[in-house]
C-alpha cells in the first residue's frame, strides 16, 4: 500500500521548500491536497515525482516546483477571487481554494473537466466553481478577479482576459519561447499590465494562448 501522505511529505521538504517556497499557506496546502487524486489513475504512483504528468495532448500538471513558485510570486489572499485557467483535473485548483475566498476554474476538456468535479467534490473543496468552457475566454461574468492563473504555457494572451483581471491584481503566466520559457508576473494598473521576470521554467502551450502566424509574402 503506497503511504501517500508520506510521498506528499517527502516532495514538500526536496522540491518544494528547497525552491524558496516558504509561505505557511502553500505548504500546508501542497502537503493537504492528495495530490495522486488529481492525476490519471495509471499515474498515481508518480504523482510526487519531480516531474510534469501528462493530462491530454499538451496538457500537463506542472510539477510541484513550478506550481509552488507560481503560486509563491502571486502570494493569494484570504479574501481574493482567483481565476484559474486550464486546471485539468483540478490539482492547482484544489491547492488555491485552501488560499483563496474562491475559485472559479475554467477546463475546456470535457473529459478532465468531469474528472475534476469529481475530484474536487471528494475532498469537499466547496469553494471552487468549475466552469467548462474555452480556456482563452475565461470566465468574464464571474470577475473581475484579483488573481489569475494559467496552467501551462502561453506564447499571447488576450486583451480579453486581461480585462477580466482588476486593477490591483496580479497575473502569473508561464511565456513560451521554443523548448524554453519564463514565468512571469504582472501587476495591472490603470488597465495596463507590466511584467516582471520570476523564474526560468516550460510547459506546453495551452490551446487557445498560441501566437498567430504572419506569412508575408
Amino acid at each position: 500500500m503506497t503511504d501517500f501522505a508520506a510521498l506528499r511529505t517527502t516532495m514538500v521538504d526536496t522540491q518544494v521548500r528547497p525552491s524558496d517556497v516558504t509561505k505557511f499557506p502553500i505548504i500546508e496546502a501542497m502537503l493537504s491536497v492528495p495530490r495522486e487524486g488529481f492525476v490519471p489513475q495509471d499515474r498515481r504512483a508518480a504523482a510526487y515525482a519531480g516531474e510534469q504528468i501528462e493530462l491530454d495532448t499538451n496538457r500537463v500538471l506542472l510539477d510541484p516546483r513550478l506550481m509552488g513558485k507560481m503560486l509563491d510570486a502571486v502570494d493569494i489572499q484570504g479574501d481574493e477571487l482567483v481565476l484559474d485557467i486550464g486546471p485539468g483535473l483540478g490539482y492547482s485548483s484544489a491547492l488555491v481554494a485552501r488560499m483563496a475566498e474562491a475559485v472559479v476554474a475554467v477546463e475546456e476538456n470535457p473529459d478532465l473537466a468531469q474528472e475534476a468535479e469529481r475530484a474536487l467534490a471528494e475532498i469537499s473543496a466547496d469553494n471552487v466553481a468549475l466552469i467548462e468552457g474555452a480556456l482563452v475566454e475565461g470566465a468574464d461574468k464571474h470577475g473581475p478577479y484579483d488573481v489569475i492563473l494559467l496552467q501551462g504555457a502561453v506564447q499571447k494572451i488576450p486583451e480579453s482576459l486581461i480585462a477580466q483581471l482588476k486593477d490591483g491584481g496580479r497575473i502569473a503566466a508561464l511565456f513560451a519561447d521554443g523548448s524554453h520559457g519564463e514565468m512571469r508576473l504582472g501587476y495591472k494598473a490603470e488597465g495596463k499590465v507590466s511584467w516582471r521576470f520570476m523564474f526560468n521554467g516550460s510547459a506546453p502551450v495551452l490551446p487557445g494562448f498560441e501566437q498567430e502566424r504572419s506569412f508575408a509574402l
